[in-house]
């Protein structure tokens, strides 16, 4: 039969005696410190699951999951295409056409990568259409030799939609006028704003005009841009279409060009979370203070349980009910107010931005401007197993000292 009278004790002594001030105030900064490290951990993790988000929607968003280039152009595209849709996780495939230019516009340089699309096909591996800041990226179907600037890159060349920006691509045209640099005019029919580096790098023209621009017989292409379903399964599934893919073709995937930024937050996320855990631990481990305490004050206590026939086992049992409770109060206070905290930052620093009439994450500096935040409950698990298994271990070595009080001693002067 289970004896719960060391729970009920355990329980009972949770609450110091209204007298006993210091034990009281110190049992109420374990919890308080507890609960403090706890919101901190899980408020912290959400915000930076909440940029790792921002930066995979937006940068992996115009970047393809992966890529099937051409040697140097792909034969038959639009068969290979069918093909490649039809392979497993694939959600959509789109012609692409790259080159390294510097765009001119009056006494304005800057350079810029290329990509010649198909707009209607682009839709399926690009968030490009739901993220114009002006113009249409169905403009380029209508406009010959139009083209779409990123927001910035468009502000450093002083243009906007209808004005000329002249295209060098750094290749040589030799004439009887001698060598002279391969140059073409476009019309600005767009822009497009993801708010990261993307918007001063890229620039997208019709697929037709990119072959024009190198050179490559109609409806040529150099490469299929792919997107699956599950982007972690690009590096795997990028291979499997090589195979299947006939010709001498060349792969790669967004792991070779963004994988180390991605791996970059990754690591940081677990290095402030350890660092984070540090606060857990070190409430937690407060709790050894406050039980020495109450050990000390409860021996003659003790002493009478013993007399009763309580085992040495049984007086651990009734400090190690009595640390867990202060530990499970403290995590519980920390996981509703962090979890509320987490659920609500992105409003809380928006009305303190309004309020303080202050900008904390500029536009300008930062590639957003608020706040974001995504609560995992896979990380609020975590957080509350250590927490739990840090609380079980501050309780061991006060109760295993309360378990050697000898009756007889702590009585004698009584």
């Amino acid at each position: 039969m289970i004896n719960f009278l060391p729970v009920t004790i355990g329980l009972r002594y949770a609450r110091a005696k209204r007298s006993n001030h210091f034990i009281s105030f110190i049992s109420f900064s374990s919890i308080a410190g507890l609960a403090l490290g706890v919101m901190v951990l899980i408020t912290v993790l959400s915000v930076m699951n909440g940029f790792d988000r921002e930066l995979r929607q937006r940068i992996l968003g115009m970047v393809p999951h992966a890529t099937l280039w051409g040697s140097p152009v792909l034969a038959d595209w639009r068969d290979t295409a069918k093909l490649v849709e039809k392979m497993p996780n694939v959600v959509g495939v789109a012609p692409h056409t790259q080159a390294q230019v510097m765009f001119q516009s009056g006494s304005s340089v800057h350079g810029a990568i290329l990509n010649g699309i198909n707009p209607e096909m682009e839709k399926k591996v690009s968030i490009i259409d739901d993220n114009m800041a002006s113009g249409s990226l169905d403009a380029l179907n209508d406009t010959s030799f139009g083209i779409v600037l990123g927001a910035q890159l468009a502000k450093m060349l002083r243009v906007d939609i209808g004005d000329k920006v002249t295209a060098i691509l750094p290749k040589a045209n030799v004439s009887i006028a001698g060598v002279t640099p391969v140059l073409k005019r476009f019309t600005v029919v767009g822009t497009f704003e993801v708010g990261a580096e993307l918007d001063s790098s890229l620039a997208y023209i019709n697929i037709n005009d990119a072959a024009k621009l190198k050179r490559y017989k109609e409806d040529q292409v150099e490469a299929l841009r792919i997107s699956f379903d599950d982007l972690f399964l690009a590096p795997s599934h990028i291979w499997d279409i090589a195979r299947a893919v006939p010709g001498q073709n060349r792969v790669s995937d967004w792991t070779r060009t963004h994988g180390s930024l991605f791996q970059a937050i990754k690591m940081e996320k677990t290095m402030i979370g350890l660092l984070l855990l540090l606060i857990v631990a070190v409430a937690a481990f407060n709790i050894v203070s406050t039980l020495v305490m109450v050990v000390t004050d409860k021996r003659n206590d003790i002493a009478i349980l013993r007399t009763m026939g309580l085992t040495s086992g049984q007086v651990m049992w009734v400090f190690i009910v009595q640390g867990m409770f202060i530990g499970m109060f403290g995590t519980l206070i920390g996981v509703v107010s962090g979890v509320a905290l987490a659920l609500n930052v992105s409003e809380i620093i928006a009305a303190l931005q309004t309020l303080l009439n202050v900008q904390f994450l500029s536009a300008d500096v930062y590639f957003i401007n608020y706040l974001p935040s995504e609560l995992q409950w896979s990380d609020v698990e975590l957080i509350v197993i250590s927490a739990f298994i840090m609380t079980v271990a501050a309780t061991i070595y006060p109760a295993w000292r309360a378990s050697k009080v000898e009756p007889a001693e702590a009585l004698r002067y009584e």
